[in-house]
């Protein structure tokens, strides 16, 4: 499973990072995006900036995806 999150639809609210903090961040332009490790894909972020999910973080992924009040977490199964 894949991520990514489209920042021009985020809010900032951090529900992402609460809920999976191993596989969202927000930075200082109070956006978040998406880890790989200790990668975050903000350059260029969006759907370039895609990371792989582990699967027992998947889960959580997908809550944050469901709770998420911009609407911005895109999931794509492989």
């Amino acid at each position: 499973m894949k991520v990514w999150i489209d920042q021009d639809l985020c809010t900032g609210d951090g529900l992402c990072e609460e809920i999976a903090p191993a596989v969202f961040t927000l930075l200082d332009d109070g956006l978040a995006y998406v880890k790989e490790g200790s990668e975050v894909m903000d350059d260029p972020g969006g759907s370039a900036g895609m990371a792989v999910v582990p699967a027992d973080l998947e889960d959580a992924a997908v809550e944050a995806s469901e709770e998420c009040p911009g609407e911005c977490i895109f999931i794509e199964r492989d």
